[in-house]
């Protein structure tokens, strides 16, 4: 690893909603170095897409600040590419047409548009299925087209919000192969947000807990497992079950807190 990629300080964010505040994000400091792969972990509530949004540059911290290198992030920048779980496809266009589009907006040659898409294609098996259209994919091509199209931008950092949340299990577990494979190829910084401790393990280099709103860093922790990971193993699943205890902790606080709220109503 090298220096620090990415470089979370001091944020907060609050949203305002029907005349009162709610703090989604309280006092976030991570540092990030370069080609980590990192999972943000926890409950519904707990702001990791928040989280992920201020890096991404759409929704900016209230207060303290982040860098990409050192540079002030105050919106969306070509250096970070975002990978949503709703596919973010155009219909119209077929899947060729989908990974081309941010070549041709930045003005890049035919040939060498060509050229990117054809070597994307292949790392990501979708040459025979070039000329279709995303209505005529299943899920987890479609997701494929969604990787590719922000791999062919070339961006060091990606952001993945729940990529595979909507997935069949073994449609996920393909998928999740599929970008361990393209991760240690490129060498990319990986930030990657999910809900699932099983997901979170077989992936990640390091994974981050989060607390329930207001969502905080309740554990950091580097995952030490080699690699390929066997969710089977004695070691996989005694994390599993240290982080699952983490978990319910803040679940349970989320349950506890909409139970106050129903007493309020």
């Amino acid at each position: 690893m090298s220096a620090t990629h990415i470089d979370v300080k001091h944020v907060n964010k609050v949203f305002k909603t029907d005349n009162r505040e709610v703090v989604a994000l309280r006092d976030i400091n991570l540092q990030i170095p370069q080609g980590q792969f990192v999972c943000l972990l926890g409950p519904s509530g707990c702001g990791k897409s928040t989280l992920l949004n201020a890096i991404a540059g759409f929704s900016l911290p209230s207060s303290g600040e982040i860098t990409a290198d050192g540079q002030l992030i105050s919106g969306p920048g070509p250096e970070r590419g975002m990978v949503f779980q709703e596919y973010a496809l155009f219909p119209w266009m077929t899947v060729e047409k989908n990974i081309a589009f941010g070549l041709e907006v930045k003005g890049m040659a035919a040939a060498e548009i060509k050229q990117r898409v054809d070597q994307l294609l292949s790392m990501l098996s979708l040459s025979d299925f070039r000329n279709r259209y995303p209505k005529d994919l299943s899920g987890g091509m479609r997701q494929r087209v969604a990787i590719a199209r922000v791999l062919a931008l070339d961006s060091p950092i990606m952001l993945m919000d729940e990529p595979f949340g909507a997935l069949d299990a073994l449609t996920r577990r393909n998928l999740q192969d599929e970008l361990l494979r393209i991760w240690s190829e490129l060498k990319k910084t990986i930030i990657f947000v999910t809900h699932s401790i099983e997901e979170a393990i077989y992936l990640a280099d390091r994974i981050v807990v989060m607390t329930y709103r207001p969502g905080t860093v309740k554990r950091d922790m580097i995952v030490e497992l080699p690699r390929l990971r066997d969710p089977a193993s004695a070691e996989f699943n005694a994390l599993k079950r240290e982080l699952g205890a983490l978990v319910m902790e803040e679940q349970q606080r989320h349950h506890n807190d909409e139970m106050r709220m129903a007493a309020v109503d």
